[in-house]
């Protein structure tokens, strides 16, 4: 019992990752209709930029602001320079250019940064496990990640279902010619968009920089199942990619811990831990193909 609830916490700070990460490309997706490969850069700014503020200042928290920052003006500056053009473009236009992107930010941070992985420390309050029941021990800074990705949801459901930016972004994923039409300034719109997800990326880069190690190209790892996230949950739908995001983190880290052992009852270890691992390697995308046999347009699709 004790370690299925240490893999099901495992799998919510996966799936609040997940989700993370989801959110923002799938308000970028879902109203813009750009395809942005380097939504995963974003993620790696994010996750270089608060290691390096952290590890120059020896204050671990100095980090976070400076990762929100950087990916934010990062993902900005992107937007007006390069997603602007892309808009009425077809999209094999936006996955070469913003492919060409992944090349460039994976080029750039080797100049500044070098090749070698960065590692984050974390402060001994956040790195010493506490008793969270009998037998059960677990890090502190992976609860407070949970606890921070459940309230970036609950703030993102008051923005997009209570004010009238989350008007505008909910009407713009419906009809974003209409609400051209009613005077909105939709590029201000899509910048706005643009600069949320950059920053819910760059976020998501801080708070994975202590458990995996910093090091160029780890955006592209996690780019993947943030688009199966996306497709199951639906496009444009910020309900289905945290609903998505959970499941997957949840059913990911499950079959990865519990499948080998489950095979061994059935045949060797070593042909067990192999199989076992093909099929955790799938499971997502398994499930996602489930999915989209029954919900082409995913769980919760924006446009209805």
């Amino acid at each position: 019992m004790t370690l299925i609830l240490e893999q099901l916490l495992n799998g919510l700070l996966y799936g609040v990752m997940l989700f993370l990460m989801a959110a923002g490309l799938t308000l970028i997706f879902g109203i813009m209709g750009v395809i942005n490969l380097a939504h995963g850069s974003l993620y790696m700014v994010g996750a270089f930029a608060g290691a390096w503020v952290a590890n120059a200042t020896g204050n671990f928290w100095l980090g976070l602001p400076a990762a929100l920052v950087a990916s934010t003006i990062v993902g900005i500056v992107v937007e007006l320079g390069v997603m602007r053009r892309l808009y009425e473009r077809d999209h094999l236009d936006q996955v070469l250019a913003t492919f060409a992107l992944i090349l460039i930010f994976n080029e750039l941070t080797v100049l500044l940064f070098g090749r070698q992985p960065v590692f984050l420390q974390l402060p001994d309050m956040l790195s010493q496990p506490i008793e969270l029941l009998p037998g059960l021990l677990y890090p502190p800074f992976r609860l407070l990640i949970i606890l921070v990705g459940l309230l970036v949801a609950l703030g993102l459901y008051l923005l997009i279902n209570r004010t009238r930016i989350g008007m505008l972004v909910r009407a713009g994923s419906t009809n974003r010619d209409m609400v051209r039409a009613l005077g909105v300034d939709i590029k201000l719109l899509y910048t706005l968009i643009f600069g949320l997800g950059s920053m819910l990326a760059g976020l998501a880069g801080f708070m994975m920089a202590p458990i995996v190690s910093v090091q160029v190209g780890m955006g592209e790892q996690i780019l993947l199942a943030t688009f199966v996230v996306v497709v199951i949950g639906g496009v444009g739908s910020v309900k289905g990619a945290f609903v998505a995001g959970i499941t997957l983190g949840v059913l990911d880290t499950g079959l990865r811990a519990f499948m080998p052992g489950l095979l061994r009852h059935l045949m060797a270890g070593p042909d067990a831990d192999a199989l076992g691992a093909g099929i955790s390697s799938m499971g997502i995308y398994l499930l996602m193909a489930i999915v989209l046999l029954v919900q082409p347009k995913g769980l919760f699709p924006a446009k209805g």
